[in-house]
Parts: structure tokens; sequence; C-alpha cells
């Protein structure tokens, strides 16, 4: 094991001389390669036209107004907008705007497209995020020129496009919403009119008929069945009055010829029973209804007219058979008893026509709103379903107006820039310095392309070499061990020639190293 590792140990501190050999050997063809490579390198930076960059960073303010109070018509991506706003500013038209206002890629034989796509290319767009919570606060604009106030310029007319373009879209955004809803609404309007229309059609058509209106037809049928009721009574009444008269006239025609036995007309006598029948009538309505009840009145009318032609039946003197007759026959007396029965028949019939004509007509509006009330349940379903689509529409339209007046206040909050909207934070930054080329950077990449090229010729020097340069490649080469070495006959012109290129080393090497800190140096002063 003690073997092995130092075994090991030869072989990696062999190896280590081996490289560190090569190098002592090569040390020329690794350091001209790597320098020359490293100063044309270099060299490009200070050939190349100088690019300058002017940059702004552009602040995505959000909206001063809280969205409780003013919701934005806007909801798209801020990253989408961007991308679109973008795709409007690079093209074709903007763009070729730009160049001949600004006079850009003047030198050479350009077209129009190849001016376009180099400015495409000039023109850089960061975005910059919140490290909180990743989303997009601002983005920087930046524009590569050759002259540096025309970077700065063009980084400023581009900057003022963002701004201008982002206003534009979000003012005909919020107008288009604005827009489209004033539309859903004028639609909806017009539906809301023909379901009201509808609504109306039907309570015109169904007016009485209608649920609303059923409390007042069962108060209004309870009135007229009170009403009927009391007509009815009174038709009974004036009926009773009427066989009553008759009789009164029958008896009063069949007894006009002769006197009871005390000398008292038989007229009288009737007329007296039929008050004392009304009398007791009058107590037992007075016992129920007042003195202004219709029946009271009138009950007391007849009896005052009873009295009044029973006092002139009493009063008369009776006459001859013969002269009553022949005054029946010249005509009747219409201040005769006899005369006003007739006449008090007469409108005893009268009465009772009328109330037969005013029970029929109660009897038909009983009848009317009896069927309006039967009718009741089919109608409120009917009236619920037309009812449900203007609810429906009704509710609709009282949405889109409410969405209608937000949409105006936040189109009106656009137009007013008082939304989301971009602020320059620094105004486009006039650069000093080129961006491009990077001096330092091509320092750094000429270094390490000179090393990998360097180690490349180096390595195929020593691949084309099949000289033996150490015993270790000596004795690998013989099949028998080395008994003994011959030491190496070192001439003077061999050491002259040693120290010669020993110094040479050192002097490439001392330049090398000096060039190469100097274009350092001198890259770091002009970065």
């Amino acid at each position: 094991m003690v073997e092995l590792i130092e075994e090991q140990q030869n072989s990696e501190q062999s190896d280590f001389e081996k490289y560190i050999d090569i190098v002592r050997r090569r040390h020329l063809h690794l350091l001209i390669p790597f320098f020359l490579t490293w100063l044309i390198v270099w060299g490009l930076s200070w050939v190349l036209p100088p690019l300058y960059k002017s940059s702004t960073q552009i602040l995505v303010e959000q909206p001063k107004m809280p969205e409780n109070y003013v919701a934005p018509n806007i909801n798209e991506d801020l990253q989408a907008r961007l991308q679109s706003i973008t795709q409007q500013i690079v093209s074709s038209t903007r763009l070729l705007s730009i160049i001949e206002k600004m006079h850009l890629y003047a030198e050479g034989p350009l077209s129009a497209d190849d001016r376009v796509e180099r400015m495409r290319k000039d023109i850089s767009i960061d975005l910059v995020r919140d490290p909180r919570n990743n989303e997009i606060d601002a983005f920087k604009v930046s524009f590569e020129a050759r002259d540096p106030q025309t970077a700065q310029q063009v980084t400023t007319e581009l900057t003022n496009l963002f701004i201008n373009e982002n206003t534009r879209v979000r003012q005909e955004a919020s107008l288009g919403t604005t827009k489209f809803i004033k539309q859903q609404l004028e639609d909806a309007r017009e539906q809301l009119a023909e379901q009201e229309a509808k609504v109306r059609a039907f309570e015109a058509v169904h007016e009485g008929a209608l649920p609303t209106q059923q409390t007042s037809n069962l108060q209004i049928l309870g009135g007229l069945q009170s009403q009927l009721q009391n007509e009815q009574d009174a038709l009974n009444q004036s009926r009773q009055q009427r066989a009553y008269f008759q009789a009164l006239l029958e008896e009063s025609r069949s007894a006009r010829n002769g006197l009871r036995a005390d000398g008292t007309p038989s007229d009288v006598l009737q007329l007296n029973q039929e008050l004392a029948k009304m009398r007791s009538q009058l107590l037992d309505l007075s016992s129920r209804y007042t003195d202004e009840y219709p029946d009271v009145v009138k009950l007391k009318q007849q009896i005052a007219r009873t009295e009044k032609m029973r006092d002139q039946l009493a009063a008369a003197p009776r006459k001859p058979v013969d002269d009553a007759e022949a005054k029946e026959a010249e005509g009747p007396n219409p201040t005769s008893p006899l005369a006003q029965l007739q006449g008090q028949l007469r409108a005893n019939q009268v009465e009772i026509t009328n109330r037969e004509h005013t029970i029929a007509n109660l009897q038909q509006r009983i009848e009317e709103y009896q069927s309006r009330l039967n009718q009741a349940p089919t109608t409120e379903q009917q009236l619920a379903d037309i009812t449900r689509g203007y609810d429906q529409s009704k509710a609709n339209y009282d949405e889109l107006l409410k969405k209608e007046n937000s949409s105006e206040m936040a189109t009106s909050m656009e137009q007013l820039q008082e939304g989301e909207r971009f602020t320059v934070l620094d105004p486009p930054s006039l650069p000093l310095k080129p961006d491009f080329p990077n001096r330092l950077k091509f320092c750094g990449i000429g270094l390490a392309l000179g090393l990998v090229i360097a180690m490349g010729v180096a390595a195929g020097f020593e691949f084309a070499d099949d000289r033996i340069h150490s015993d270790s490649e000596l004795k690998s080469l013989l099949p028998a061990t080395i008994l003994s070495e011959i030491p190496e006959v070192v001439r003077p012109s061999d050491e002259s020639r040693s120290r010669r290129r020993l110094v040479l080393a050192w002097v490439v090497t001392a330049v090398v190293a000096v060039s190469i800190l100097a274009g350092t140096t001198l890259s770091i002063i002009q970065s």
C-alpha cells in the first residue's frame, strides 16, 4: 500500500515537472500567440466605431383613485399591454418617421426595411419587477447610436411614444367599454319597454281581476251583497204595501155606498186598522234602526198619508149613491180618497219596478265580481309569468345602468389621466462614454482567447517535435535497464545561446506583462 502511494506521488510529481519543462521549452510559443491574440482583440475595441446608449426608466404609476370608489375599465395584464404597445411603437411606420426626423442611418445605401431593422436592434426594453410580489412596477427604454445626443433624443422620442400610446390605448379601451355598455343598456331598455308594454296590455285586458285588486273586489262584493239584501227587503215590503193598497182599494169600492151601524164609514175603519199595522211595523223598525234609516222614513211618510186620508174620509159627508155614481161616471175626483189610493198604488208599482231593476243590476254586478274572484288564480299565474320576464329585464337594466355610470366615471378618470399611467422617473441620460465596445470586456476576452490559442499552438509544436527531452522519455523507449548515463557536454557557445534565450524569454515576458497591464489600465480608465 505504501509503495502504491509512493508510485502515485512520483507519477504526479513527474507529470507536473513534465508540464513545467514544456512551458520552459515552449515559452515563446505560448507568449507570442497569447500576446498577439490579446493585442488583436483588444485593438478591435479601439478600431470598432463606438455606440452610445441612452436609457430612461418609466414608472408604472397606479391609479390615484381607489378601486372601491372608481373601478377601472381596463383589467388587461400590464406585460401583455406593454408588448402590444411595443409592437405598435416599433412598427415600420413609426420607426421610419423617427428615422427621417432624426436623420438616422444615413451612412451607406440602406433600404427602408434595413434601416427599420437596424433601429429595432438598437432599441431595448427591459422590465423591472418588484422583488416582493414579482409584479411589474417599471420598465427601461434604451437606444444605441453613434452619437450621444442622437441616442438621447431618440430615447426621449421613444419615451414620449410609450407614454402617449399608453394614454391613448387606455382611453380608447375605456371609451370602447363605455360604448359597448351603452349599446347593451339601449338593448336592455328596449327589452324592458317591451316587457312593460306586455304587462300594461295584460292589466288593461284584466282590469278589475288583477291579484292586487282581489281585496278591493272582496270588499265591493260584500257591499253589493249587503246592498242587494237591503233592496230585496225593501222590495218585499213594497210588494206587501201593494197588496195592502189593492185590498184597500177594493174594500173602498165595495163599501162606498154604505156606513157602519155606528155611522162611521167602513173606509175609515179599514184605514185605522192599516194605521195600527203600520205603527206596529214602525215600532219594530225603530227598535233596530235609527230614524234616518230609509225604510223608517218611508214608513213614517206612509203613516202620515194614511192618517190624512182617514181624516178626509171621516170629515167628508156621505152622498147618495146616485150622486157618487154620477160623479164617478163623470170622472174621478183627484182629491177623493179613492183617487189618492189609486195614486199611491201607481207610485208603489213604480217603486217595485225600480227596485226590481236595481236588484237585477246588483245581481249582475255581483256575478261579475264573483267571476273576477274565480279568475284570480289563473290571472295571477299568467301575470306572474309576464312579470317574471319584466323583473329579469328590470334587474338586467338596473345592473347595466350601474355599470354604465361606473364605466363613464372610469373613462372620465382616464381622460383626466387619474388612472394608471407611465411616469418618467429620470429623463433620458446623455451618455458620456460609449456602451460599445466595452474595452475592459474586450481585454478580458482577448486574455481568455489568447490563452486558449497559445496553449493550442504550444501543444501543436510539442506534438510535432519528435526529440527526446528527458531521461524518463528515454527509459520508456528502451527495452533494457539503463546501467549508466553519460553527462551532457556543454560548450561555451551553447551556454551563450542558452543565456540569450533566457534573457529573450524574460524580455518578452516583461513586454507582454507590461503591455497587458497598460492596456487593462487604459481600458479601466476609458470605461
